[in-house]
């Protein structure tokens, strides 16, 4: 047996948004959020809510940033995303309060079923929960929880739940040690 991607298709897949809205975002996403121009925070934040993005106060985006489908993505209060940040939402992205998402950082909600030969979407919601920080150019796989005030160090690739407070590194990341804040 071997592969023969002549029979991808999306299956039962849905995009939850209509063909015109759709297109009417890869345009606003590529020239706006996308964009190497500062666009002030204010517009790039209006614009995710007019798409369906649910996003608390405060959050600072950065440039270069993408995504995929706005109307899946929930943002909490006071959060940070850097630049570069791709954020691949083909199923809902769930982010808390006081989240930094560093440089080049990649949210990914799908992959593909390997075992079978048409390699069907195998998708899964991210969540990441309160006070999690995302390490630059690091990767959040599908169906991914990162618990409250975890970490993914710099380069890393979290493929399970991180659990609360813990710092994680490494492909596939690994716990390292207890998050500690001084006093």
């Amino acid at each position: 047996m071997e592969t023969d991607l002549s029979k991808f298709d999306i299956g039962d897949y849905k995009v939850g948004a209509g063909k015109m809205k759709v297109l009417i975002w890869y345009f606003f996403n590529y020239y706006l959020l996308n964009s190497s121009f500062p666009w002030p925070y204010g517009i790039k934040v209006s614009l995710l809510r007019l798409f369906g993005a649910r996003i608390g106060k405060g959050l600072v985006i950065k440039p270069k940033v993408r995504i995929k489908n706005p109307w899946r993505l929930s943002i909490g209060d006071n959060c940070w995303i850097g630049e570069s940040v791709w954020i691949d939402n083909l199923e809902d992205v769930d982010i808390g309060n006081n989240v930094s998402i560093s440089q080049g950082a990649m949210l990914l909600t799908g992959n593909h079923d390997y075992t079978v030969d048409a390699f069907p979407y195998r998708l899964g919601k991210i969540h990441i929960e309160n006070g999690v920080w995302i390490g630059a150019r690091s990767v959040v796989c599908p169906g991914v929880r990162c618990k409250s005030h975890s970490i993914l160090t710099v380069s890393s690739v979290a493929n399970k739940e991180l659990e609360e407070f813990g710092i994680y590194s490494g492909n596939p990341a690994i716990f390292v040690r207890a998050r500690k804040f001084k006093l």
